[in-house]
C-alpha cells in the first residue's frame, strides 16, 4: 500500500509542473508569449500602475500574421495562469500591411517581477471578442483613438462621449491614425459623466505634435462662467492654467516631434507631465465645470489664446488622479519603441486532448479534492483486489476440502486429520478446514476427559455445533473486514466531488467578476474543471459499488458453504456416533467385544491433535 501511494504521489509531482505550460483551449492552434516588464531594465515605471490598458504593437518584425484571421477576430489574450481571459480592443488590424494595434487590459502592471501573458490565435471559427468598453476601467470618461477617418471621433468607453465636430484624419501618427488640428476646436459633449465637481480629481493625457512653436497654443480648454481649466503650449513650454493661475515654465517639447503630455490633479494641486515624468505643479483646486470642453482651441475667442496647429492622438480623460507609474507606463508603452512589452517566439499546439485542457484549467482547490478522491480510489481498489484474491483462494480451497470430506464418507470423522491427505495450502486457505479442525479438536478433548465418543449425546453434538458456529462467525467477520471502507467510498466520494464542484464554480464566478470578463471563453474552462471534480467522485464511487456487490455475493457464497458444512458435519456425527444411531449387524454381534484399529471407534490417539 505504501509503495502504491508513493508511486502515485511521484507521478502527480511530475505531472503538475507541466500544467504551467498547458494550452488554454484546444481550438486555438498558435500562441505567442508576451512579457510585461516595468522593471528598471525595461519599462522603468518606478511603481505600481495598477490596472492598465497596454498597447500591443504587431508588425512583421515580431509577428508573421500567418494563421490568424483577416480581422483578428480569433485573437485572445490570456494571463500567465493560462486560464484568465483578458479584455482587449483592436484599434487597427491589417495583415496585408503587416500591422496591428491592440489594447490589452492588464489587471496589474508594476515595477516588480515581469509577468507573462499569452496571445492565442489560429481559430477560424472564433467570434470577435474585442470590446473597448470593457478594456478601460469605469474611471475613464473619454478615450479617443481617432481610428475613424474624417468623422467626429468616437468614444471607446461605455459613456459614449463622442466628439461633436469632425476632424481631419491623419495617417502615420504615434499610434495608427490621429487627427489634424488647426482649423477650429474639436468640441466635446457637455454630459454628466464629463462634468467636473469643485475639488474633484482629474486626469487628461494626449500625444501631441506641434507643427511650429507658437504663443499660447491651446490643447484642452473648458470654461464655465468665471471658472476655467486650460492646458496648452507656450513657445514649446507646456502649461496648465486654472482660474487665471498658471504653472511656471517646465520641460519643453519640440516642434515636429511627438510628445506625451498629461495633466493630473488630486483636487488641490495640478501637475504637468511630459513623457510620463512630472515637470511643474500649480497649487490650484480644480474648478466646477459642466459646460462643453474643446480640444485644439479655446471655447471662446480671445486674443490671448491661440489655436493649436499640429497633430493629436490618443486623448484620454479620467475622473480620478491616475498613478504616476501609470502615466509612465502609458508613455513608454504607447511610443514607437515600447519598452514595456516584449514578445517571445510563436508556439504551435503539439496536439492535446480536451481532457488535458480541463486539467490545465483546474485550480488548487480542485486538485486537493481530486487528490483526496485519488487516495480513496487507491485504497478502495487495493481492498477490492485483496478481497477478491482472498475470496478466490478460499473458494478454491473449500471446493478441494469438501471433495476430500465427502470422499471419506463412511470412514471415521477424524480420517482427514489423521491421514494428512489435505495439503497445507488448502489448510491455510480453507475456512471449511478450520471448522472441521475445531470440531475434531472438541471431540479429541472430550475423549481425553473420558467421554464415550461411540455414543455421543445430543448435548455434546450441540456443544460441537456451537464451537463450529463460533468459528463461522469469526470467519464471516474476517471476510467483512475493511468492507465498510468500500461502502464509505460509495457514499462519500460523490459528495466530496460535489463539494469540489461547488467551490470551483464559486471561484470561477468570483474571478470572472473581479476580472470583469463574463464571456464563455473566460468561464468555460473553470466550469469544466469544477465539474471534473464531480466526475472524479462518480468515477471513484461507481467501481467501488460494483466491486462491493461482487465481493458481497462471493462472501455470501462462502458463508453459505460454511453453514452447509456445519449442518453436514453435525448430521454425519449424529448418524455415525450419536446415541440413537443404528449399528451394522456385524457390529451388533461383536457388541461388548474390544475394538481395534484407528479412528473414533478405536479410541483417539494423542497424535490426532498434532495431525490436525
Amino acid at each position: 500500500m505504501r509503495r502504491t501511494l508513493f508511486a502515485l504521489l511521484t507521478l502527480l509531482s511530475m505531472f503538475l509542473p507541466s500544467l504551467a505550460h498547458a494550452w488554454w483551449q484546444p481550438d486555438w492552434a498558435f500562441r505567442k508569449p508576451l512579457t510585461i516588464d516595468g522593471g528598471p531594465q525595461a519599462g522603468a515605471i518606478g511603481g505600481e500602475a495598477g490596472r492598465t490598458p497596454v498597447l500591443v504593437r504587431l508588425h512583421t518584425g515580431n509577428f508573421s500574421f500567418q494563421g490568424v484571421s483577416e480581422t483578428g477576430a480569433d485573437l485572445r489574450f490570456v494571463a500567465g495562469d493560462d486560464k484568465t481571459v483578458l479584455n482587449h480592443q483592436i484599434e487597427q488590424f491589417d495583415p496585408l500591411l503587416g500591422m496591428a494595434l491592440i489594447w490589452v487590459d492588464v489587471p496589474s502592471v508594476g515595477a516588480g517581477a515581469p509577468q507573462k501573458l499569452w496571445m492565442y490565435y489560429g481559430n477560424p471559427k472564433a467570434p470577435a471578442s474585442g470590446n473597448g468598453q470593457r478594456t478601460y476601467d469605469p474611471d475613464y470618461t473619454l478615450v479617443y483613438h481617432f481610428a475613424e477617418a474624417n468623422v467626429p471621433p468616437r468614444d471607446t468607453t461605455a459613456y459614449g462621449n463622442h466628439g461633436q465636430t469632425a476632424v481631419m484624419s491623419l495617417d502615420g501618427t504615434v499610434i495608427g491614425k490621429g487627427a489634424q488640428l488647426g482649423r477650429g476646436p474639436l468640441m466635446l459633449p457637455a454630459t454628466p459623466s464629463l462634468a467636473q465637481q469643485a475639488g474633484a480629481p482629474f486626469t487628461f493625457s494626449a500625444w501631441i505634435k506641434p507643427e511650429q512653436l507658437g504663443a499660447q497654443q491651446v490643447v484642452y480648454a473648458r470654461r464655465d462662467g468665471a471658472n476655467e481649466l486650460v492646458i496648452g503650449v507656450d513657445q514649446g513650454i507646456p502649461f496648465v492654467q486654472i482660474n487665471g493661475q498658471r504653472s511656471a515654465p517646465g520641460q519643453p517639447i519640440q516642434a515636429g516631434q511627438w510628445s506625451y503630455l498629461a495633466m493630473k490633479s488630486d483636487g488641490k494641486n495640478a501637475t504637468l507631465y511630459v513623457g510620463g515624468r512630472p515637470t511643474v505643479s500649480v497649487a490650484a483646486p480644480t474648478p466646477a465645470l459642466s459646460t462643453a470642453a474643446a480640444i485644439g482651441a479655446d471655447t471662446v475667442t480671445t486674443a490671448a489664446l491661440a489655436t493649436f496647429t499640429g497633430a493629436i492622438d490618443e486623448v484620454r480623460i479620467s475622473k480620478v488622479a491616475r498613478p504616476d507609474a501609470m502615466l509612465v507606463a502609458d508613455a513608454v508603452s504607447q511610443g514607437a519603441e515600447s519598452r514595456l512589452a516584449v514578445f517571445g517566439a510563436d508556439e504551435q499546439q503539439a496536439g492535446k486532448s480536451h481532457f488535458g485542457f480541463i486539467l490545465a484549467a483546474m485550480p488548487l482547490d480542485a486538485w486537493v479534492v481530486v487528490g483526496l478522491l485519488g487516495l480513496m480510489m487507491v485504497l478502495s481498489w487495493a481492498i477490492m483486489i485483496g478481497k477478491g484474491r482472498s475470496y478466490g483462494a478460499a473458494s478454491r480451497a473449500n471446493a478441494v476440502f469438501i471433495r476430500h470430506f465427502r470422499e471419506a464418507a463412511g470412514a471415521p470423522l477424524d480420517r482427514l486429520a489423521m491421514s494428512n491427505s489435505v495439503s497445507e495450502t488448502v489448510k491455510a486457505d480453507s475456512s471449511l478446514w478450520r471448522l472441521y479442525e475445531v470440531a475434531i479438536d472438541e471431540m479429541r478433548r472430550r475423549h481425553e476427559r473420558g467421554y464415550d465418543l461411540s455414543a455421543v449425546s445430543a448435548s455434546t453434538i450441540s456443544a460441537i455445533r456451537a464451537a463450529m458456529d463460533g468459528v463461522m462467525v469469526r470467519e464471516n467477520e474476517h471476510m467483512s473486514k475493511r468492507m465498510n471502507w468500500l461502502s464509505t467510498t460509495i457514499e462519500g466520494a460523490p459528495y466530496v466531488g460535489l463539494f469540489g464542484t461547488v467551490i470551483g464554480i464559486m471561484l470561477v464566478f468570483v474571478v470572472a467578476a473581479m476580472a470583469g470578463a463574463v464571456d464563455i471563453n473566460s468561464v468555460a474552462p473553470g466550469m469544466a474543471a469544477a465539474l471534473l471534480c464531480t466526475a472524479a467522485g462518480l468515477g471513484v464511487a461507481i467501481p467501488a459499488l460494483f466491486g462491493y456487490n461482487w465481493l458481497a455475493s462471493r462472501s455470501d457464497a462462502i458463508g453459505a458453504d460454511m453453514a452447509v458444512f456445519v449442518d453436514e458435519f453435525v448430521t454425519r456425527l449424529a448418524e455415525e456416533q450419536g446415541e440413537g444411531r443404528a449399528l451394522p449387524k456385524a457390529a451388533s454381534m461383536r457388541a461388548g467385544a474390544p475394538q481395534g484399529g484407528d479412528g473414533i471407534e478405536g479410541g483417539w490417539p494423542a497424535s490426532a491433535h498434532s495431525a490436525a
